[in-house]
């Protein structure tokens, strides 16, 4: 069984799924998907994300602004807390910093990720970090403000393994996506050898970054098999081992969670 550490389920194309949610659920739990994590990217369409999965036990939440997003409506802690208060909730992102699409005075993406740790941090809730072209930035901040407090995810891992030693350091978990299945990923499959068993996630990202035979291609959750078994053949063991070993991990991270809670139950 797979998890989907992280997805846009409002993003995805639902064509293949006769444009219907349920029937694309039903296909991801017969692939064996047995959880995805939805990430939140603005506030304008949290509620209608939050309404779409709500009635499905196996999907969680989380709530944020995404540093790219400039026309939106910027969180103040107070949204992000009351947001939050929600039991499919289990994570605040994804945020971050991005030189890459945003230039100039970048104050406010600061801001606003210093404005999600201490959401998180009041919260008790794991971070889910973006970082582009901004590794060692990010860093900085998340150890500026505490962030190992509660740790998190740093979400499509790009960098070395030196960068991904100092994550580590700051209790945070290093997701693997789609881009570790590309020929020129050589850092990033790098990083996928030497990872602490206990300590890596698999995601998708989906519909963004389709692993390979899909790269270019729109993603879907159910691709997460193929970022698993790259990364089994990287490391030497089965596909199975790898499902299982980030399952575990992912589980850990959300304990007493209501996506940990379903791991019980089940």
């Amino acid at each position: 069984m797979f998890i989907d550490s992280h997805c846009h389920l409002d993003r995805i194309d639902l064509a293949p799924y006769a444009n219907d949610f349920n029937t694309f659920v039903d296909a991801a739990r017969a692939a064996k998907i047995r959880h995805m994590l939805c990430i939140a990217i603005d506030m304008e369409a949290y509620p209608a994300m939050l309404e779409q999965v709500m009635p499905y036990p196996d999907i969680s939440l989380s709530v944020g602004v995404h540093p790219n997003v400039h026309d939106g409506r910027e969180p103040t802690l107070d949204d992000l807390l009351q947001l939050a208060d929600n039991e499919k909730v289990i994570a605040i992102g994804e945020t971050g910093l991005d030189y890459f699409r945003s230039e100039g005075d970048l104050e406010w993406q600061f801001q606003r990720f210093r404005t999600h740790i201490a959401a998180a941090k009041l919260l008790n809730k794991p971070l889910i970090i973006h970082t582009r072209e901004a590794g060692h930035d990010s860093l900085d901040v998340l150890r500026e403000e505490g962030a190992d407090q509660v740790g998190g995810i740093i979400h499509c891992f790009t960098e070395d393994w030196a960068y991904a030693e100092k994550a580590l350091d700051l209790n945070f978990y290093i997701s693997f996506s789609g881009i570790v299945t590309f020929k020129n990923a050589e850092a990033i499959k790098d990083v996928a050898r030497k990872i602490p068993a206990d300590r890596f996630l698999i995601e998708t990202d989906s519909p963004y970054l389709a692993p390979v035979p899909y790269r270019g291609k729109p993603n879907y959750p159910t691709y997460v098999r193929y970022v698993a078994e790259h990364i089994a053949d990287l490391r030497e063991t089965s596909v199975e081992a790898i499902a299982e070993q980030s399952t575990e991990n992912f589980y850990r991270l959300f304990a007493g969670s209501s996506a940990d809670k379903l791991r019980q139950a089940s």
